[in-house]
Protein backbone atom coordinates (compact mmCIF):
# COMPACT_ATOMS: atom_id res chain seq x y z
CA UNK A 1 0.00 0.00 0.00
CA UNK A 2 1.16 3.84 -0.99
CA UNK A 3 2.14 5.93 1.96
CA UNK A 4 0.13 8.87 2.24
CA UNK A 5 0.92 11.57 0.44
CA UNK A 6 2.26 14.91 2.79
CA UNK A 7 1.91 17.92 1.18
CA UNK A 8 4.16 19.75 3.37
CA UNK A 9 7.02 17.84 3.67
CA UNK A 10 9.40 20.46 4.41
CA UNK A 11 6.51 21.51 7.05
CA UNK A 12 6.91 17.72 8.61
CA UNK A 13 11.01 17.70 8.50
CA UNK A 14 11.25 20.68 10.55
CA UNK A 15 8.58 19.61 12.75
CA UNK A 16 11.22 16.24 13.42
CA UNK A 17 13.45 19.01 14.70
CA UNK A 18 11.72 20.08 17.43
CA UNK A 19 11.47 16.55 18.97
CA UNK A 20 13.89 14.94 21.64
CA UNK A 21 15.84 13.50 18.88
CA UNK A 22 15.96 16.10 16.97
CA UNK A 23 17.11 18.80 19.62
CA UNK A 24 19.67 16.32 20.68
CA UNK A 25 20.90 16.01 17.10
CA UNK A 26 21.35 19.81 16.91
CA UNK A 27 23.23 20.00 19.82
CA UNK A 28 25.59 17.04 18.83
CA UNK A 29 26.23 18.83 15.39
CA UNK A 30 26.24 22.39 16.32
CA UNK A 31 29.88 23.44 16.22
CA UNK A 32 30.63 20.60 13.36
CA UNK A 33 32.76 22.66 10.52
CA UNK A 34 31.83 22.11 7.05
CA UNK A 35 35.04 19.98 5.97
CA UNK A 36 33.59 17.23 9.00
CA UNK A 37 30.08 16.99 7.25
CA UNK A 38 30.47 13.71 5.79
CA UNK A 39 32.29 11.90 8.13
CA UNK A 40 29.83 13.00 10.98
CA UNK A 41 26.53 12.76 9.29
CA UNK A 42 27.75 8.55 8.37
CA UNK A 43 28.48 8.16 11.99
CA UNK A 44 24.91 9.31 12.77
CA UNK A 45 22.99 7.81 10.56
CA UNK A 46 24.04 4.72 12.03
CA UNK A 47 21.33 5.76 15.27
CA UNK A 48 18.89 8.31 13.58
CA UNK A 49 16.62 8.98 10.37
CA UNK A 50 18.75 9.96 7.76
CA UNK A 51 16.41 12.69 6.92
CA UNK A 52 16.36 13.83 10.36
CA UNK A 53 20.22 13.85 9.86
CA UNK A 54 20.39 16.16 7.10
CA UNK A 55 17.90 18.24 8.63
CA UNK A 56 20.24 19.07 11.70
CA UNK A 57 23.42 19.41 9.43
CA UNK A 58 21.46 22.14 6.99
CA UNK A 59 20.34 23.45 10.54
CA UNK A 60 23.53 24.18 12.11
CA UNK A 61 24.74 25.50 9.07
CA UNK A 62 21.75 28.16 9.29
CA UNK A 63 22.96 28.68 12.45
CA UNK A 64 26.23 29.56 11.85
CA UNK A 65 25.34 32.13 9.28
CA UNK A 66 22.52 33.93 11.50
CA UNK A 67 25.45 34.72 14.41
CA UNK A 68 26.34 37.84 12.36
CA UNK A 69 22.65 39.10 12.19
CA UNK A 70 21.44 38.14 15.74
CA UNK A 71 24.68 37.36 18.08
CA UNK A 72 25.95 33.95 19.01
CA UNK A 73 23.71 33.33 21.94
CA UNK A 74 19.94 33.94 20.03
CA UNK A 75 21.52 32.12 16.69
CA UNK A 76 22.28 29.32 18.81
CA UNK A 77 19.02 28.67 19.99
CA UNK A 78 16.52 30.12 16.79
CA UNK A 79 15.76 28.12 13.63
CA UNK A 80 16.19 29.60 10.38
CA UNK A 81 15.11 28.83 6.62
CA UNK A 82 18.11 29.63 3.98
CA UNK A 83 15.50 32.28 3.19
CA UNK A 84 14.96 33.31 6.92
CA UNK A 85 18.59 34.22 7.23
CA UNK A 86 19.38 35.79 3.78
CA UNK A 87 16.09 38.17 4.30
CA UNK A 88 15.64 38.82 7.82
CA UNK A 89 16.27 41.94 10.05
CA UNK A 90 19.63 42.35 11.84
CA UNK A 91 18.87 42.53 15.68
CA UNK A 92 20.52 45.95 15.83
CA UNK A 93 17.88 47.42 13.30
CA UNK A 94 15.14 45.65 14.76
CA UNK A 95 15.60 46.37 18.00
CA UNK A 96 16.15 50.24 17.10
CA UNK A 97 12.66 50.10 15.56
CA UNK A 98 11.29 48.40 18.07
CA UNK A 99 12.12 50.88 20.57
CA UNK A 100 10.65 53.72 18.06
CA UNK A 101 7.34 51.60 18.22
CA UNK A 102 7.45 52.00 21.90
CA UNK A 103 8.22 55.50 21.99
CA UNK A 104 5.32 55.97 19.62
CA UNK A 105 3.07 54.18 22.33
CA UNK A 106 2.26 51.19 21.00
CA UNK A 107 1.48 48.34 22.53
CA UNK A 108 -0.39 45.74 19.95
CA UNK A 109 0.94 45.41 16.46
CA UNK A 110 -0.11 43.63 13.22
CA UNK A 111 3.42 42.49 12.22
CA UNK A 112 2.60 41.42 8.14
CA UNK A 113 5.13 39.38 6.57
CA UNK A 114 6.98 38.81 9.36
CA UNK A 115 9.14 36.06 7.98
CA UNK A 116 10.98 33.76 10.81
CA UNK A 117 9.79 36.35 13.18
CA UNK A 118 13.15 38.75 13.58
CA UNK A 119 11.11 41.81 14.11
CA UNK A 120 8.46 40.41 16.66
CA UNK A 121 11.37 38.70 18.54
CA UNK A 122 12.82 42.62 18.77
CA UNK A 123 8.88 44.49 19.32
CA UNK A 124 8.38 41.27 21.41
CA UNK A 125 11.11 42.05 23.65
CA UNK A 126 10.54 46.06 23.87
CA UNK A 127 6.87 44.67 25.73
CA UNK A 128 4.77 45.04 22.98
CA UNK A 129 2.10 42.43 21.74
CA UNK A 130 2.63 40.92 18.44
CA UNK A 131 0.53 39.30 15.72
CA UNK A 132 2.70 37.78 13.39
CA UNK A 133 1.50 37.26 9.98
CA UNK A 134 3.13 34.73 7.16
CA UNK A 135 1.60 32.78 4.19
CA UNK A 136 3.87 29.85 4.37
CA UNK A 137 3.35 27.38 6.43
CA UNK A 138 7.34 27.00 6.92
CA UNK A 139 7.67 30.04 8.15
CA UNK A 140 5.36 30.21 10.13
CA UNK A 141 6.56 26.59 11.88
CA UNK A 142 9.96 28.56 12.61
CA UNK A 143 8.76 31.79 13.72
CA UNK A 144 6.33 29.80 16.53
CA UNK A 145 9.41 27.71 17.04
CA UNK A 146 11.44 31.09 17.72
CA UNK A 147 9.15 32.51 19.85
CA UNK A 148 8.61 29.71 22.30
CA UNK A 149 12.49 29.12 22.18
CA UNK A 150 13.42 32.46 23.30
CA UNK A 151 10.68 32.53 25.90
CA UNK A 152 8.69 35.49 23.94
CA UNK A 153 5.24 33.13 22.77
CA UNK A 154 3.18 34.92 25.17
CA UNK A 155 3.90 37.85 23.45
CA UNK A 156 3.57 36.37 19.75
CA UNK A 157 0.98 35.13 18.39
CA UNK A 158 1.94 33.90 15.03
CA UNK A 159 -0.83 33.54 12.51
CA UNK A 160 -0.70 31.19 8.61
CA UNK A 161 -2.87 33.81 6.46
CA UNK A 162 -2.66 35.93 2.96
CA UNK A 163 -1.87 39.13 4.88
CA UNK A 164 -4.30 41.16 2.76
CA UNK A 165 -6.89 39.34 4.69
CA UNK A 166 -6.13 39.91 8.02
CA UNK A 167 -8.52 42.37 10.12
CA UNK A 168 -5.58 44.67 11.99
CA UNK A 169 -8.35 46.78 13.59
CA UNK A 170 -7.60 46.89 17.41
CA UNK A 171 -4.18 47.20 17.08
CA UNK A 172 -2.21 50.60 17.36
CA UNK A 173 0.10 49.75 14.59
CA UNK A 174 1.16 47.89 11.43
CA UNK A 175 4.65 46.39 10.35
CA UNK A 176 4.75 45.98 6.74
CA UNK A 177 8.01 43.82 5.37
CA UNK A 178 6.84 43.31 1.64
CA UNK A 179 8.84 40.35 -0.11
CA UNK A 180 11.38 42.16 -2.24
CA UNK A 181 13.34 38.89 -4.23
CA UNK A 182 11.47 36.73 -7.23
CA UNK A 183 12.55 34.11 -8.40
CA UNK A 184 15.16 35.85 -10.68
CA UNK A 185 16.64 37.57 -7.38
CA UNK A 186 15.94 41.08 -6.00
CA UNK A 187 12.89 43.05 -7.10
CA UNK A 188 13.25 46.76 -7.81
CA UNK A 189 9.64 48.12 -8.78
CA UNK A 190 7.62 48.95 -5.34
CA UNK A 191 4.75 47.76 -7.30
CA UNK A 192 5.98 44.06 -7.82
CA UNK A 193 6.62 43.75 -4.03
CA UNK A 194 4.59 40.82 -2.61
CA UNK A 195 2.44 42.50 -1.48
CA UNK A 196 2.83 45.69 -3.69
CA UNK A 197 3.52 48.70 -1.89
CA UNK A 198 0.26 50.65 -2.90
CA UNK A 199 -1.22 47.78 -0.73
CA UNK A 200 1.31 48.39 2.15
CA UNK A 201 0.54 52.00 1.88
CA UNK A 202 -3.32 51.77 2.17
CA UNK A 203 -3.11 49.43 5.12
CA UNK A 204 -0.88 51.74 7.43
CA UNK A 205 -3.10 54.64 6.68
CA UNK A 206 -5.44 52.76 7.71
CA UNK A 207 -3.44 52.23 11.26
CA UNK A 208 -2.98 55.01 13.90
CA UNK A 209 1.09 54.10 13.49
CA UNK A 210 2.63 52.35 10.96
CA UNK A 211 6.32 51.67 9.12
CA UNK A 212 7.26 49.54 5.95
CA UNK A 213 9.96 48.20 5.19
CA UNK A 214 11.59 49.02 1.14
CA UNK A 215 14.91 48.84 -0.45
CA UNK A 216 17.12 51.67 0.05
CA UNK A 217 16.95 52.53 -3.11
CA UNK A 218 13.47 53.32 -4.02
CA UNK A 219 12.86 56.54 -6.12
CA UNK A 220 11.99 59.30 -3.54
CA UNK A 221 9.35 60.56 -5.65
CA UNK A 222 7.46 57.13 -4.25
CA UNK A 223 7.13 58.07 -1.27
CA UNK A 224 3.79 58.97 -0.16
CA UNK A 225 3.65 62.92 0.73
CA UNK A 226 3.12 61.87 4.20
CA UNK A 227 5.05 59.56 5.39
CA UNK A 228 8.46 60.28 7.43
CA UNK A 229 11.53 58.29 5.06
CA UNK A 230 13.86 56.82 7.17
CA UNK A 231 16.91 55.38 6.00
CA UNK A 232 19.10 53.08 8.31
CA UNK A 233 22.90 51.98 8.54
CA UNK A 234 24.64 50.14 10.64
CA UNK A 235 28.42 49.97 11.19
CA UNK A 236 28.55 52.12 7.89
CA UNK A 237 26.29 50.14 5.94
CA UNK A 238 22.91 50.85 3.77
CA UNK A 239 20.68 48.04 5.72
CA UNK A 240 16.97 49.64 4.83
CA UNK A 241 14.84 52.13 4.42
CA UNK A 242 11.18 52.84 6.38
CA UNK A 243 8.27 54.60 5.72
CA UNK A 244 7.00 55.74 8.96
CA UNK A 245 3.17 56.87 9.03
CA UNK A 246 1.59 58.53 12.27
CA UNK A 247 5.15 60.17 14.20
CA UNK A 248 5.89 63.85 14.54
CA UNK A 249 8.01 64.11 11.34
CA UNK A 250 5.43 63.93 8.62
CA UNK A 251 6.60 64.85 4.97
CA UNK A 252 10.74 64.36 6.36
CA UNK A 253 13.19 62.94 5.35
CA UNK A 254 15.41 60.98 8.28
CA UNK A 255 18.99 59.02 8.19
CA UNK A 256 19.71 57.22 11.81
CA UNK A 257 23.49 55.56 12.17
CA UNK A 258 23.46 52.61 14.36
CA UNK A 259 24.85 51.44 16.86
CA UNK A 260 25.13 55.36 18.23
CA UNK A 261 21.73 55.91 17.18
CA UNK A 262 22.46 59.46 16.09
CA UNK A 263 19.73 60.64 13.55
CA UNK A 264 19.31 63.80 11.53
CA UNK A 265 16.06 65.07 10.19
CA UNK A 266 14.54 67.47 7.80
CA UNK A 267 11.54 68.62 6.66
CA UNK A 268 11.23 67.93 2.78
CA UNK A 269 9.68 71.30 2.38
CA UNK A 270 12.75 73.16 4.39
CA UNK A 271 15.82 70.78 3.50
CA UNK A 272 19.12 73.05 2.57
CA UNK A 273 19.39 73.20 -1.22
CA UNK A 274 22.94 70.97 -3.06
CA UNK A 275 26.03 72.48 -1.42
CA UNK A 276 28.33 74.68 -4.17
CA UNK A 277 30.74 73.31 -5.53
CA UNK A 278 34.24 74.20 -4.15
CA UNK A 279 37.98 73.47 -4.34
CA UNK A 280 39.36 70.89 -1.85
CA UNK A 281 40.33 72.45 1.66
CA UNK A 282 42.30 71.06 4.70
CA UNK A 283 39.88 68.50 5.22
CA UNK A 284 37.33 65.76 3.38
CA UNK A 285 34.16 64.56 4.97
CA UNK A 286 32.50 61.23 3.45
CA UNK A 287 28.83 61.44 4.58
CA UNK A 288 27.53 57.78 5.69
CA UNK A 289 25.45 55.72 3.16
CA UNK A 290 22.34 56.68 5.40
CA UNK A 291 22.73 60.50 5.33
CA UNK A 292 23.66 59.95 1.00
CA UNK A 293 20.32 57.65 0.96
CA UNK A 294 18.17 60.55 2.70
CA UNK A 295 19.43 63.32 0.46
CA UNK A 296 20.99 64.65 3.42
CA UNK A 297 24.04 65.53 2.18
CA UNK A 298 23.45 69.03 2.48
CA UNK A 299 22.99 69.77 6.40
CA UNK A 300 26.17 67.60 6.88
CA UNK A 301 28.30 70.32 4.13
CA UNK A 302 26.53 72.94 6.60
CA UNK A 303 27.47 71.66 9.47
CA UNK A 304 31.37 71.48 8.44
CA UNK A 305 30.80 74.92 6.95
CA UNK A 306 31.54 73.35 3.45
CA UNK A 307 30.88 73.08 -0.05
CA UNK A 308 31.01 69.60 -3.21
CA UNK A 309 34.27 68.77 -4.60
CA UNK A 310 32.09 67.82 -7.77
CA UNK A 311 28.03 68.67 -8.41
CA UNK A 312 27.59 65.23 -9.12
CA UNK A 313 29.79 63.54 -5.74
CA UNK A 314 28.49 63.12 -2.46
CA UNK A 315 32.12 64.36 -1.05
CA UNK A 316 32.49 67.64 1.30
CA UNK A 317 35.15 69.70 1.74
CA UNK A 318 35.89 72.31 4.37
CA UNK A 319 39.40 74.09 5.72
CA UNK A 320 37.73 73.65 8.77
CA UNK A 321 37.81 70.47 11.30
CA UNK A 322 34.17 69.36 12.70
CA UNK A 323 33.38 66.83 14.53
CA UNK A 324 30.52 65.15 13.26
CA UNK A 325 28.59 61.86 13.79
CA UNK A 326 27.19 62.07 10.18
CA UNK A 327 30.55 61.95 8.14
CA UNK A 328 33.92 60.24 8.33
CA UNK A 329 36.78 63.14 8.38
CA UNK A 330 40.11 62.91 6.81
CA UNK A 331 43.30 65.45 6.61
CA UNK A 332 44.09 65.69 2.72
CA UNK A 333 47.43 65.79 2.42
CA UNK A 334 47.70 65.98 -1.54
CA UNK A 335 45.64 66.60 -4.33
CA UNK A 336 46.76 64.60 -8.29
CA UNK A 337 45.28 64.35 -11.22
CA UNK A 338 44.41 60.68 -11.66
CA UNK A 339 48.24 59.27 -12.69
CA UNK A 340 49.07 55.99 -11.24
CA UNK A 341 52.63 56.67 -11.58
CA UNK A 342 52.59 59.80 -10.13
CA UNK A 343 50.56 58.35 -7.31
CA UNK A 344 53.28 55.38 -6.62
CA UNK A 345 56.14 57.86 -6.76
CA UNK A 346 53.85 59.74 -3.91
CA UNK A 347 53.25 56.86 -1.72
CA UNK A 348 57.27 55.44 -1.89
CA UNK A 349 58.46 58.71 -1.17
CA UNK A 350 56.25 58.73 2.40
CA UNK A 351 56.81 54.72 2.64
CA UNK A 352 53.04 54.05 2.53
CA UNK A 353 52.54 50.27 2.96
CA UNK A 354 48.77 50.31 4.25
CA UNK A 355 46.80 51.81 2.04
CA UNK A 356 43.07 52.44 2.04
CA UNK A 357 40.99 53.39 -1.36
CA UNK A 358 38.05 54.92 -1.58
CA UNK A 359 36.06 55.82 -4.73
CA UNK A 360 33.00 57.78 -5.39
CA UNK A 361 32.34 58.70 -9.46
CA UNK A 362 35.94 56.40 -10.41
CA UNK A 363 35.85 53.59 -13.11
CA UNK A 364 38.66 51.92 -11.04
CA UNK A 365 38.25 49.34 -8.74
CA UNK A 366 40.69 49.64 -5.50
CA UNK A 367 42.21 46.07 -5.38
CA UNK A 368 43.31 47.18 -9.39
CA UNK A 369 44.58 50.18 -7.61
CA UNK A 370 46.23 48.61 -4.91
CA UNK A 371 48.11 45.74 -7.21
CA UNK A 372 49.90 48.62 -9.67
CA UNK A 373 51.15 51.02 -6.98
CA UNK A 374 52.38 48.02 -4.70
CA UNK A 375 52.59 49.80 -1.40
CA UNK A 376 55.37 48.70 0.92
CA UNK A 377 56.68 50.38 4.23
CA UNK A 378 55.65 51.41 7.76
CA UNK A 379 53.17 54.64 6.52
CA UNK A 380 49.72 54.47 5.83
CA UNK A 381 47.33 56.78 3.91
CA UNK A 382 44.20 56.48 2.29
CA UNK A 383 43.80 57.74 -1.34
CA UNK A 384 40.47 59.05 -3.00
CA UNK A 385 39.78 58.19 -6.22
CA UNK A 386 36.79 60.73 -7.41
CA UNK A 387 36.01 63.39 -9.75
CA UNK A 388 36.94 67.67 -8.44
CA UNK A 389 34.96 69.94 -10.25
CA UNK A 390 34.56 67.29 -13.58
CA UNK A 391 38.20 66.19 -13.57
CA UNK A 392 39.38 62.81 -12.30
CA UNK A 393 41.08 63.29 -9.65
CA UNK A 394 43.34 61.53 -6.67
CA UNK A 395 42.94 62.88 -3.47
CA UNK A 396 45.38 61.55 -0.95
CA UNK A 397 45.14 62.00 2.93
CA UNK A 398 44.52 60.29 6.25
CA UNK A 399 41.67 59.53 8.93
CA UNK A 400 41.58 63.22 10.69
CA UNK A 401 42.55 62.91 14.35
Amino acid sequence: MNAPHDPQPATTAFAALLTAEGAALLDAVRDVEPAEELAVATRLRRDHPADLVSSALAQARLRQRAVAKFGAGDAARMFFTPNGVEQSTRTSVATYRAERFKELGVRRIADLCCGIGGDAIALARAGIEVLAVDRDPLTCAVARANATALGLDDLIEVREADVTEVDTAGYDAVFVDPARRGGRGRIFDPEAYSPPLSWAVAAARKAPRAALKIAPGIPHEAVPEEAEAEWISDGGDVKEAVLWFGTDAPSSHRATLLPGGATLCAGRATMLPDPAVRPVGRYLYEPDGAVIRAHLVAEVAARVEGGLVDETIAYVTSDVARATPYASAYEITDQLPFNVKKLKALLREREVGVLTVKKRGSAVEPEELRRKVKPRGPGSATVFLTRVAGAPTMLVGHPAR
